[in-house]
């Protein structure tokens, strides 16, 4: 029997199912608009809504697996799916912007008319105040968990909410002008703009799944660290971080006194590990490789009273993403750099 979800979790998974039902409830408002009204923009926010969907299940999909617990096969859990996830949402969002400006040419070549606007434009309105709340709401449920794909799904249904006031206002101008190929052209502008966006969300997503460095969390950790160093944290080097969903992995190498037996050693690591801990609301797993210290170390090395010492410190360097993310030991050569 599996356990419990994590409350995280359980949460993030309740958001992602509102977003999938508001979606679908969305999705008719708008094809009943068009049906009413024959409008391409109002076509090209309800097709939006069919990605919405398509999007909203891979992505309750996702953050159910992601949640699930690490096992043999995956042993740092599941959480990269997130960002397949969030890639697809893009590539459709993306696919839909080039559907939407491929049936508004075709209208303006053979155009249509228009009927009952007034009526299709207030369900378009509300339909766009609904997403505008629910996108954010996803939002900050996503980045509360740090979950890509949630805070994708906010991203793309606040994206809707703007297109649709860009389409209410246009069709409002058409309605008042009567000038009714300006439908197509307005339609054509929010295609562009969804392709923008799930452009956005393809690129973000893609540097998750390479791994990209997240320099402004990078920085946040090594700064946490650097004010609360303890004396004989000689030097942190190699630091990375991974992202595998809501859980942060970090892998760095610390530099302690060569004198240290094991068991001081293991204290000095976890006091660092608690540090990083306390950095982030995330779950975190660390893995820190102990180095000790060498000739060079003691320039920059702030321990007092010690018998080793051989030569007397000169500096303390300051450790930030610059010098923390290098794989080799401080020293004032170095520093010098």
């Amino acid at each position: 029997m599996h356990s419990a979800l994590p409350p995280r979790s359980t949460e993030k998974i309740k958001t992602q199912w509102l977003v999938l039902g508001l979606g679908v409830v969305l999705m008719l408002i708008k094809f009943g608009a068009y049906l009413l009204t024959n409008s391409n923009a109002i076509l090209s926010d309800a097709l939006e809504s069919i990605v919405n969907i398509l999007a909203g299940a891979f992505g309750l999909f996702s953050l159910y697996l992601s949640a699930k617990p690490r096992d043999i096969d995956h042993p740092y859990g599941h959480g990269k799916i997130e960002f397949i996830s969030a890639t697809a949402e893009g590539i459709m969002i993306a696919l839909a912007g080039i559907g939407i400006i491929y049936k508004s040419i075709y209208n303006l070549i053979h155009p249509t008319e228009l009927e009952q606007l007034g009526l299709g434009l207030l369900l378009v309105a509300i339909s766009g105040v609904l997403n505008f709340g629910m996108g954010k709401y996803a939002q900050l449920v996503g980045k509360r968990g740090r979950s890509l794909a949630l805070e994708a799904s906010g991203a793309h249904l606040i994206s809707d909410a703007y297109s649709t006031v860009g389409i209410v206002v246009g069709l409002g101008i058409v309605l008042w002008t009567k000038i009714f190929w300006l439908d197509s052209i307005i339609a054509i502008g929010m295609g562009l703009f969804i392709m923008i966006s799930g452009y956005r969300i393809l690129k973000k997503s893609v540097a998750g799944i390479m791994d990209e460095a997240d320099f402004k969390l990078n920085k946040k950790v090594i700064h946490h660290i650097q004010q609360h160093r303890q004396a004989d944290w000689i030097d942190v080097h190699n630091f990375r971080v991974i992202k595998y969903g809501e859980i942060i992995h970090i892998d760095c190498h610390m530099t302690l006194p060569w004198y240290y037996d094991i068991r001081e050693s293991h204290g000095t690591m976890l006091q660092l590990e608690n540090c990083i801990n306390e950095a982030l609301d995330n779950p975190v797993e660390t893995f820190i490789h102990i180095d000790p210290c060498e000739p060079i170390s003691c320039e920059v090395c702030s321990v007092q009273n010690c018998l080793h010492r051989q030569k007397p410190q000169q500096k303390t360097i300051l450790w930030s993403l610059e010098n923390v993310v290098k794989n080799r030991k401080h020293s004032i050569e170095i520093a010098k750099k």
